[in-house]
């Protein structure tokens, strides 16, 4: 099935309903829209200063548990939007939704339903706006999304796009980029012969694993399984762009390719390595110069650290999330708590 919003190989969505994250369980709604279940700090999204308030109250490590309940989302972690499908209307779509969904879980949020996305056709952003409205009509409140970065493919050589930039900007980009002669960078494809070998296997989990532990939001940890089946599966047309440095594997990027488009996805680093070597900048670069010799008219970029994409040339679409709390006590304190969580329109403008 094509849905609506799909910024993704089908076989990527097949693998998460096959192995999702740990301690989720995921699957496809009557009306075939994926969904997952997972317990949710509610807080993971709070501003800091929030957070801390809260953790000054009485008891806050005894009643904290209560701000993590069982949740249902409608949705992937693995896909840029929530993915619809207009074999049903948005209303009912809607309506079903929170019948099925929103009785029966403390929380049930629609994540990542995006809003006038330059990335999508006309038709799946008017069914966003049909659907917003809908799920707000059914008591569902809605909250500050994300920011997912892109570059449009507009330049006919990266001096171009570095045009775009000051002096300083542009002199310090060259210098992070003088380690890339250090490194020896190669262009893979899922399905690939190494990838069949346990100890590369092993290796690309490890990496992905160092990337999740040091960020500062662990929700959705993948599973082994997940990364086999999309390292070696040769139909979801997944390009690999490895870093080595002095023989040894310290980065990669694991892309794909939709509607002409270069969409990132995940990231795999070693430390220190990676940060002495400014991996993050270089592949950055490469990703760019790829997309464009390949005639691509956008590279994607995902949703992490948007304060640097921002400062490296991204431009950036936003989501809403929606959210329904079946206390309607908790709906209506979270409907006056709501502007208290981190928006990514502030991390980039």
């Amino acid at each position: 099935m094509k849905y609506l919003n799909q910024l993704e190989p089908n076989q990527l969505i097949d693998d998460f309903l096959a192995h999702p994250p740990e301690h989720f369980t995921a699957w496809l709604s009557q009306e075939g829209v994926p969904a997952f279940a997972a317990r949710f700090d509610l807080l993971t999204t709070a501003q800091s200063d929030f957070k801390q308030k809260l953790s000054k109250i009485p008891f806050y490590h005894k009643w904290k548990k209560w701000l993590q309940p069982k949740t249902c989302f409608i949705g992937t972690t693995v896909s840029e939007y929530v993915l619809l499908t207009d074999n049903v209307d948005a209303n009912t779509l809607a309506g079903h939704l929170k019948q099925n969904y929103g009785n029966n879980y403390p929380l049930l949020i629609v994540k990542d339903l995006p809003i006038d996305s330059p990335l999508q056709n006309e038709t799946s952003n008017h069914y966003s706006q049909q659907f917003l409205a809908a799920l707000k009509a059914h008591g569902f409140i809605e909250v500050e999304g994300q920011a997912l970065a892109w570059v449009p493919i507009d330049f006919t050589k990266l001096d171009d796009f570095f045009a775009h930039f000051s002096y300083s900007r542009r002199k310090n980009f060259r210098r992070k980029l003088k380690s890339r002669q250090q490194l020896t960078i190669n262009v893979l494809q899922s399905g690939d012969d190494c990838f069949y070998h346990d100890d590369v296997l092993d290796d690309y989990y490890q990496l992905y694993q160092n990337v999740y532990q040091q960020s500062e939001i662990h929700f959705d940890r993948l599973t082994k399984p997940f990364f086999v089946e999309l390292l070696q599966n040769k139909n979801n047309g997944a390009r690999i762009f490895t870093y080595h440095y002095q023989g040894q594997l310290i980065g990669y990027n694991i892309c794909f390719v939709v509607n002409n488009m270069l969409v990132d996805k995940y990231i795999g680093l070693v430390y220190p390595q990676a940060r002495e070597l400014n991996l993050y900048y270089v592949s950055w670069f490469f990703n760019l110069e790829y997309a464009l010799e390949q005639g691509f008219t956008h590279y994607i970029a995902g949703w992490t650290d948007p304060e640097v994409k921002a400062s490296l040339g991204a431009k950036f679409t936003f989501t809403k999330h929606l959210v329904y709390v079946r206390n309607p006590v908790l709906r209506a304190i979270l409907g006056r708590l709501s502007h208290y969580f981190e928006s990514d329109k502030e991390k980039t403008s």
